[in-house]
């Protein structure tokens, strides 16, 4: 009866009470946008950060603006990064990370054919084509895990 009667109450209210209740109530997460990277033969890109902790190796990716699509974000980032054009993006995951309040969205990207990366802006220190089995040995567990994920989930999708 109470959850009744709390339910008409809310219905009842102006939609922006609503909505400044929702916001007042709900968590904010950040969302970003990774991508392995897939040249024509098969090899990954990995940036060198100059803002990213330890080795600095990482996949390519950065944060999803107010109103934009991940897919779009994760394109405008290559572009902004390393002038990198993508012909087929594939989400391929997504997590939670508590820590940083932030919900990280996995692509799984396939280069345009005869593509190159160079470092466009003052973010990448340089960004190096990497062969499946031979990725630098600094690279960091977690971004390893990363690339093994997508690799297995665009496997599965038929990569």
């Amino acid at each position: 009866m109470p959850r009744d009667l709390l339910a008409r109450m809310w219905r009842a209210m102006p939609a922006r009470v609503r909505r400044a209740g929702v916001w007042l109530t709900q968590p904010r997460f950040t969302v970003t946008a990774g991508a392995v990277v897939l040249d024509d033969r098969d090899r990954i890109l990995l940036l060198q950060h100059v803002f990213r902790a330890g080795s600095g190796w990482g996949i390519p990716g950065g944060f999803v603006e107010r109103g934009e699509q991940p897919e779009d974000a994760l394109r405008r980032e290559l572009r902004e990064e390393v002038g990198l054009e993508a012909a087929d993006v594939r989400l391929v995951s997504a997590r939670t990370l508590k820590p940083t309040q932030q919900v990280e969205l996995l692509f799984l990207v396939r280069a345009r054919e005869g593509a190159a990366a160079r470092p466009a802006s003052g973010e990448v220190r340089r960004a190096e084509w990497f062969g499946r089995d031979q990725l630098p040995p600094q690279l960091s567990r977690d971004q390893r895990r990363l690339i093994e994920r997508a690799l297995e989930n665009g496997r599965a999708a038929g990569e």
